[in-house]
C-alpha cells in the first residue's frame, strides 16, 4: 500500500529506494558502532577520540534523518527496526569489551571507508533514475569522506 504518492515513475522509485534503504541501514550502523566504540575505548588517546567518535555519532544520526525523509516523500516507508538494522549491516563493528585507541581508528576508518565505498555505488545508480537521491548521497559522501580522513590522520605514522 502506498500511502505517498511519488512523483518519480516506480522504476526510478524502486531504484531510489534501494539505494536509500540500504544507505539508512548503513548510518544507522555507523551511529551504532560510533557508540560502542565511544563507550569502550581505552588508551592514552581516550579523551580525544571519545570526543571525535560523537561527531561520527551525530552526523550519521543527523544523516540517517534525512535519508529516511527522503524515503518517505518517495512514498517508500523507511525501515531503521533494530532487527532490519542487525539482519542487514554488513560494514566492519567492534570487538566486545575494552578496545584500544589505535583499534578504535582503524575501525571507524575502515567501516567508513566501506559505507563511502557502497555509496558511491549509489551514487552511480541513482544518477539517472533520481537526481535529487543522487545529489543527497553525495553529501553524505562527502561528510563520511571528512570524517574519515579525520579519524585515518590519528593514526599516523604508522607501525608499518
Amino acid at each position: 500500500m502506498t500511502v505517498v504518492k511519488s512523483t518519480l515513475p516506480e522504476p526510478a522509485r524502486r531504484v531510489a529506494g534501494e539505494a536509500l534503504q540500504s544507505t539508512l541501514v548503513d548510518l544507522l550502523g555507523l551511529s551504532l558502532i560510533g557508540k560502542q566504540a565511544h563507550w569502550n575505548i581505552v588508551g592514552p588517546r581516550f579523551r580525544s577520540i571519545h570526543l571525535q567518535l560523537d561527531e561520527v555519532v551525530s552526523v550519521t544520526r543527523a544523516f540517517s534523518d534525512t535519508v529516511a525523509e527522503r524515503s518517505a516523500a518517495l512514498g517508500l516507508p523507511p525501515d531503521g527496526r533494530p532487527e532490519t538494522i542487525a539482519a542487514t549491516y554488513t560494514l566492519p563493528g567492534p570487538k566486545e569489551g575494552w578496545v584500544r585507541d589505535n583499534e578504535v581508528v582503524q575501525l571507524v576508518v575502515d567501516s567508513l571507508a566501506a559505507a563511502i565505498e557502497r555509496l558511491r555505488a549509489r551514487i552511480t545508480a541513482t544518477a539517472e533514475p533520481d537526481p535529487v537521491t543522487q545529489d543527497l548521497l553525495i553529501g553524505i559522501t562527502s561528510e563520511l569522506e571528512k570524517q574519515r580522513w579525520m579519524f585515518d590522520a590519528e593514526n599516523w605514522p604508522r607501525d608499518e
